[in-house]
């Protein structure tokens, strides 16, 4: 696979300096101006295909960039979950160690959870999205 990409692109090297320097000289002028961004190009034919292979470089250099980070994002992610999985196992084997039924240690969050929100501030506790519904009135 390495040795073809790099076959690869030696050819590509040698076609872009074949095709830079044979469309070269006063035999191969631009004979219709053009403009990039306003900026007005001439020169030969060679010249522009020059442009040409620094900007389609230039584009590859982008991609390669933008998958290496997809790539990295995603190997972060693998390994968080991997981490999370393996903590859960120990938690679980931790608390069966201790004699603990999980339906016991999950009624027991469950409650404790029920009684930190009874405790809560009245004010802090987020209200009805519609209240207007529940007290009856129209609009």
């Amino acid at each position: 696979m390495i040795i073809l990409g790099l076959v690869i692109l030696v050819a590509a090297v040698v076609i872009g300096v074949a095709g830079v320097l044979t469309n070269s000289g006063s035999a191969h002028e631009l004979t219709s101006g053009f403009s990039v961004f306003g900026v007005d190009v001439t020169g030969s034919t060679g010249t522009l295909f020059l442009y040409g292979i620094v900007v389609g470089a230039a584009v590859l250099l982008g991609l390669s960039l933008i998958l290496s980070g997809a790539r990295h994002a995603a190997h972060r992610g693998r390994t968080a979950r991997r981490g999370l999985k393996q903590s859960r196992r120990e938690t679980a084997a931790a608390e069966q160690e201790r004699g603990v039924p999980t339906s016991e240690r999950d009624s027991a969050r469950a409650q404790t959870g029920q009684a930190e929100r009874d405790d809560a501030d009245p004010a802090e506790r987020p209200r009805h999205k519609h209240h207007w519904f529940r007290h009856g009135a129209t609009q």
